[in-house]
């Protein structure tokens, strides 16, 4: 067994005995990594470093685990707290899981993003579940006054063989929380684990097909009134005046007025994103009553000017200037060509590529773009406010709640510690629900009114006021040699208004001259992190190039992505690439296996692509056959290396649902402007992949190794898009460089 510390960095256990029952209460702080020095925590080296979780065990017996993290769809509710009950030694049955508040004074990093929860919270949430365990054999021992080591435990029971003795959780809870909190405790080994690697259900999975209210949009309290907002229809322009005379005066509507998201002292956190500052709210009694209201409203608009202002990129302060005008796809796409060819910034340089270019028997160049993405959350953004003069009270989905909390004390100049902010599930998040303007707007109107008040957004509302996937662009150039080596390769990367260029990733560290450069061009159009950031487009380009160039060279495309890796692997270019070659080359000898790649249907058009990121590699194989012109996905193999898999069940789930969702984006999905407007708004013009347009068949493989728990929310989406393409290219004989694949065919009638 292995033996860890269970006090390291600037927090480790809080604990007491709980107020009714005898139990014990163990509180944990996640932050206290066990595998993490001090230096590195207070870096706090990303976004998503920070968890927290703590348990209950009740003289019954029962085990109430906390989740602090808010529930996407990911299953980290379930996944997690089956961490703790493993170390625990709990037979599953007997656990209770229950979402925790914002409580930034026993939790931090209260969040999701980034497919970070299990790989951050693997140790942690370890040492936890050993260390109640622990503690409740030591209570046990000296009850029965017998050597700790004695002591075995077993579905949350407590046993001493040579005594015969037998005790359940529940019988020593209180005796342990009286224990002190051990310097180091011994984990299982991976070999023992008995719910680790058992596919376990959702823990809410029975309320969400009975209806019951788990979601932003099933709360509910007396006296809550509607509230929405209407935003300005362009990007670019701003309120100049509003006429509510007839809207006021409707049935049910209780108030219109003008309100403001930001102030302009404010200096915003990370995730403040929000263009649209002033807005109109529209109250009422009723979601209808309100609609109605807000389509009569009478808006008068006018260009915005230039903005300014400062936020915290997680202790640093970068300024933001978010330009002025009216902008348009078309526009975009000249801009980022012309963008592709002027001199960019180089972030990696191997070898000379310029002169290995010269000498190269073929060159292979391609461009590649990608549109603006519309999240589009199944259930539309909402939230619950009820601000008062003593405290604020929330309620709905978030994704970022405790970076949340502190612009909703500066904007509503309330104490942090007189709000509560209490978390839904999500009902889809995908980055969209990181970005909380909507929960400040919902503060602002509910301290406004004096009332509670749901704030619902329409879904044109949401479609059109961001937060979007950026558009991209991508110039991709490799050199073959006389005997169809590859022996240069170049990326120059960049977008509207971000680059989603990594310039460490595959293939750098396989190719001996090789350059990496990108740009930007800043925008007044919104956009944030949509699943997979960056990476969604990378790989798609990448992955498309390299099928072309292993087509160039005369090689199976497969092998030839191996014989690199293999490279990299054996005799890497460079120190900084930040993939591991035989985990990358793992997937992809994985997916050829059970793909049966070598014996494809010849009714059918097979593509392959793989990628790496989050902390995890993913394969897919997809077979496509063409019906009247458009491509149906028949099936897709997958192979996916994220470590050690928690919940089997529930990572096919996620696998299958980031391919499905990887044919829809990469099929259909498109937000284009016209005067800094949006031109897609509901589903009758933004395409979402449909049931029947989705893969007929998904088969899922994991590779079985002891690395610790990796991303899986967000690995197999990229490499579905390059995929889906190189298969529609044997079907067609076209090679697709710009998404949409479909464009405006996609668009249902």
């Amino acid at each position: 067994m292995a033996q860890i510390k269970t006090k390291v960095g600037r927090r480790s256990f809080l604990r007491n005995i709980t107020a009714t029952g005898g139990g014990l209460m163990l509180g944990f702080s996640w932050f206290a990594s066990c595998q993490v020095n001090e230096e590195e925590l207070l870096s706090m080296p990303d976004e998503w470093f920070n968890l927290n979780a703590f348990l209950k065990i009740g003289d019954n017996g029962l085990v109430t685990i906390m989740s602090p993290n808010p529930e996407g769809g990911q299953n980290v509710k379930t996944s997690m707290p089956m961490i703790i009950a493993e170390e625990l030694d709990v037979d599953w049955k007997d656990v209770i899981v229950e979402q925790a508040p914002l409580d930034t004074d026993s939790y931090t990093r209260q969040f999701i993003g980034g497919s970070q929860a299990l790989r951050r919270g693997w140790q942690s949430l370890r040492m936890a579940g050993a260390t109640a365990r622990q503690m409740l054999r030591e209570a046990a021992a000296r009850s029965w006054n017998v050597s700790v080591a004695e002591i075995e435990t077993e579905g949350g029971m407590l046993i001493h063989k040579n005594s015969g003795q037998k005790s359940g959780y529940g019988e020593m809870a209180s005796a342990a929380s009286q224990i002190e909190v051990p310097e180091e405790v011994a984990l299982k080994e991976i070999k023992d684990f008995k719910i680790i690697g058992h596919s376990q259900k959702n823990v809410d999975g029975l309320k969400i097909v009975t209806g019951k209210p788990l979601f932003g949009l099933d709360y509910s309290r007396e006296g809550m009134l509607i509230a929405m907002i209407t935003h300005p229809p362009a990007f670019g322009m701003k309120l100049k005046s509003f006429d509510d005379s007839v809207a006021r005066n409707m049935p049910g509507i209780k108030d219109v007025f003008e309100i403001k998201v930001f102030n302009e002292d404010y200096g915003r956190q990370y995730f403040d994103t929000c263009t649209h500052m002033n807005l109109v709210a529209i109250v009422g009694e009723s979601t209808w009553q309100v609609m109605k209201a807000k389509q009569a409203l009478k808006i008068d608009w006018e260009p915005a000017p230039e903005l300014s202002f400062n936020r915290d990129v997680f202790g640093n302060s970068q300024g933001v200037t978010v330009p002025s005008g009216l902008e348009n796809t078309d526009e975009h796409l000249e801009q980022m060509s012309r963008m592709a060819l002027k001199p960019a910034q180089v972030l990696r340089q191997d070898g000379n590529p310029d002169a290995a270019f010269k000498n190269a028997a073929k060159i292979i160049e391609r461009s590649y773009t990608a549109p603006f993405l519309a999240h589009n959350c199944m259930e539309p953004m909402n939230f619950f406010a009820y601000v008062t003069d003593e405290k604020a009270e929330f309620i709905g989905p978030l994704q970022k709640p405790e970076y949340t909390e502190k612009t909703l004390s500066a904007r509503l100049g309330i104490p942090l510690d007189k709000i509560d902010i209490k978390m839904s599930r999500l009902g889809g998040g995908y980055g969209r629900r990181s970005y909380a303007h909507w929960l400040v707007e919902a503060g602002i109107i509910s301290q406004k009114v004096n009332a509670p008040v749901q704030l619902i957004y329409t879904r044109e509302d949401d479609m059109t006021s961001g937060i979007y996937r950026p558009a991209y662009h991508a110039i991709y150039k490799a050199g073959l040699d006389e005997e169809n080596n590859l022996i240069a390769f170049q990326v120059k990367a960049g977008g509207i208004p971000e680059s989603p260029l990594s310039a460490d990733r595959f293939p750098a560290g396989a190719v001996d001259n090789y350059k990496a450069e990108e740009w930007s061009i800043n925008s007044n159009i919104t956009v944030g992190s949509f699943r997979a950031p960056r990476s969604n487009f990378m790989a798609a380009a990448e992955q498309s190039f390299l099928d072309e160039v292993a087509e160039t060279a005369g090689k199976d495309p497969i092998e030839f992505r191996l014989e690199l890796l293999e490279r990299a692997k054996n005799n890497p270019v460079g120190e900084n690439n930040d993939y591991d070659p035989e985990r990358y080359a793992g997937v992809l000898k994985l997916v050829r296996e059970k793909s049966n790649w070598n014996q494809a249907d010849p009714k059918l058009n097979r593509g392959v692509s793989a990628y790496f990121c989050h902390n995890s590699y993913a394969a897919h194989v997809l077979d496509l056959a063409m019906e009247d012109g458009k491509p149906v996905v028949e099936k897709v193999v997958c192979a996916l290396d994220c470590g050690i898999v928690v919940n089997p069940d529930a990572a096919v789930n996620m696998a299958e649902g980031a391919i499905t969702d990887g044919v829809g984006c990469a099929l259909y999905g498109a937000i284009t402007f016209k005067e800094g407007v949006p031109q897609q708004n509901n589903f009758h013009n933004y395409h979402q992949i449909r049931m029947h347009e989705a893969p007929k068949e998904i088969e899922v493989h994991f590779v079985k190794n002891e690395i610790d728990p990796t991303g899986l929310g967000e690995p197999p989406f990229p490499p579905v898009f390059a995929a889906l393409a190189n298969a529609m290219y044997r079907a067609t004989g076209n090679r697709y460089y710009s998404q949409p694949y479909l464009g405006d065919q996609g668009i249902p009638g």
